[in-house]
């Protein structure tokens, strides 16, 4: 079992930055990848950015790459989302998720461990 709390979220201008973090407790040594979500209101989950557990391998999804970064501390077991040049568009409850196993990172079916969610919101 995982646990995953979430924390950073909070409202900022356009424009702006925030970092999130996630912080993993439990049977990390089984863990494959760490992933971001986000959910917007009347919107399905949608995948943001994933990253390998030991190896350290980036995904993201195609709206964020070059303004999102991902990035884990294994010592502290800790996941950081990184944003920058945020949008209104941006607005979202963020969720940390992990997988033991991934075939498709982006692909939230491959997330056995969710967070509570963290609320992110961006005004223009």
């Amino acid at each position: 079992q995982v646990q995953l709390v979430e924390s950073g979220g909070g409202l900022v201008q356009a424009g702006g930055s925030l970092r999130l973090s996630c912080a993993v407790s439990g049977r990390t040594g089984s863990i494959d990848a760490m992933g971001w979500f986000r959910q917007a209101p009347g919107k399905e989950r949608e995948f943001v950015a994933a990253i390998r557990w030991s190896g350290g391998s980036e995904y993201y999804e195609e709206s964020v790459k070059g303004r999102f970064t991902i990035s884990r501390d294994n010592a502290k077991n800790t996941v950081y989302l990184q944003m920058n040049s945020l949008k209104p568009e941006d607005t979202a409850v963020y969720y940390c998720a992990a997988t033991y196993y991934g075939r498709s990172y982006s692909n939230r079916n491959e997330y056995g461990y969710w967070g509570q969610g963290t609320q992110v919101t961006v005004s223009s």
